[in-house]
């Protein structure tokens, strides 16, 4: 594991540990009966921690597994971008029945 991995891995638990966090304090708000809009406030927030940490974690994939060593192609790293992009403002959650 090189240096640069052991920071990104560094950085990826210490969002989880924060977002570990939020989820004690959902649990804790539910218990003690609290104002569901502070509740759907924190569920939000925790929402959108674990979605940062799974956009982290594909574009390492994309970055370490798909495109390692390939020679530095324009239209790949476009692609990558575009994927970026819609992990992080197209995707939406699955609608529910």
């Amino acid at each position: 594991m090189t240096e640069e991995t052991k920071v990104d891995v560094e950085a990826l638990l210490t969002r989880l540990r924060r977002i570990e966090g939020q989820i004690r304090g959902i649990h804790r708000m539910v218990s003690e009966d609290r104002m569901c809009e502070d509740v759907l406030t924190q569920l939000m927030a925790a929402r959108s921690g674990l979605d940062q940490v799974g956009l982290l974690i594909m574009d390492q994939h994309i970055e370490s597994c798909l495109l390692a060593g390939l020679p530095a192609d324009k239209g790949l790293r476009n692609l990558q971008s575009a994927l970026r992009i819609w992990l992080r403002f197209g995707a939406t959650a699955a609608p529910q029945d």
